[in-house]
């Protein structure tokens, strides 16, 4: 009975990682007969579990959706990889880090010992790397409200936060009103939540950072899903100039104008700094660092002509770098 309650889960992890399997592979796997397989299936399903038949030349089997949810099931290297990840992965939305610690505790309470000590003998202190420059977190139920209204095809009915988190009032400076958009991407990059939506009032596609939305209740309305601007979504973000970007917090913050295409900026510029289209060819960038000679040697890693630096203070890390590279080179 032991030997046959094993190979139940084992067949149950293995329906759960792939979405089809051959009879001939899963019986492969397992080390038994097709007919010990179906056997093992129909236990399966007495149990609760919709395990499907698939038609075909050889036949197979998938886990469909609904019923009993299936126990987790992971081998070692999969049960280290979570506890890792739960260590180590970013908190960009805010209020994870006790879930996930949280987590991190049910998974090590049901390990068996060996792994346990293992795992333990993982445990980890992330350190910021601040050349992340990481967005305030995301507000649970923000995340929630955009992510469904992308996933069930809704309008989205939200105001649009100043660069500060504010939101002005009818008549107070700066007060636009709520915005209607079609949702239909919901993306994070370099620790920032994104979201693409098309507006049909200015019939533009626009890209708006998710911790200065605030969102209404539901609309429910649905929308017709349109083709993106870009066939790669991820793309289009990434060399998006005006998608609500803020300046890091740095010591030190300076700005440019730079002969290069503001597509080409934003690509490659560091997170947390903010790109403003000049011209098809010239853009204007502010972004910090610890030094000001620091600001100077991203600048220099764009290769291209710089002007109307500012500040002052920016100039002349410029002239000291190039004085230090001159030396260098000679």
């Amino acid at each position: 009975m032991a030997t046959t309650s094993a190979r139940l889960l084992r067949l149950l992890s293995l329906l759960g990682a792939r979405s089809n399997w051959s009879g001939r592979d899963l019986a492969g796997r397992l080390g038994i007969s097709t007919r010990t397989l179906r056997r093992d299936v129909e236990s399966l399903r007495e149990l609760g579990y919709p395990v499907q038949a698939l038609m075909g030349p050889d036949g197979g089997y998938r886990l469909g959706t609904g019923g009993r949810l299936p126990p987790l099931l992971l081998d070692d290297e999969q049960a280290v990889a979570v506890a890792v990840a739960l260590q180590t992965a970013p908190a960009s939305v805010a209020g994870l880090d006790d879930a996930a610690a949280r987590a991190l505790t049910s998974i090590r309470q049901v390990m068996p010992a060996h792994l346990r000590a293992e795992v333990d003998a993982m445990h980890l202190t992330a350190i910021r790397n601040f050349w992340e420059f990481p967005a305030p977190p995301v507000d649970p139920g923000t995340l929630k409200a955009v992510g469904s209204a992308v996933r069930n095809g809704h309008l989205l009915r939200f105001d649009y936060r100043t660069p500060g988190s504010h939101r002005p009032d009818p008549g107070d400076p700066g007060f636009t009103p709520p915005l209607r958009v079609e949702p239909h991407h919901l993306l994070m990059w370099a620790g920032r939540w994104y979201l693409v939506a098309y507006t049909p009032a200015t019939d533009a596609w626009g890209v708006y950072r998710v911790d200065r939305i605030h969102a209404y209740a539901p609309t429910g309305t649905p929308f017709r899903r349109r083709e993106p601007p870009e066939p790669n979504v991820a793309h289009y973000v990434m060399t998006s100039h005006d998608r609500g970007d803020t300046p890091a917090p740095w010591p030190c913050l300076g700005t440019v104008l730079m002969e290069l295409p503001p597509d080409v900026v934003a690509r490659w510029a560091p997170g947390g700094s903010v790109i403003e289209y000049v011209t098809p060819t010239r853009t204007r960038i502010t972004l910090g660092a610890w030094s000001w000679a620091g600001i100077a040697g991203l600048l220099a890693t764009f290769d291209a002509d710089i002007t109307a630096i500012e500040p002052d203070e920016l100039k002349d890390a410029c002239r000291t770098l190039a004085r230090r590279y001159r030396r260098a080179a000679g």
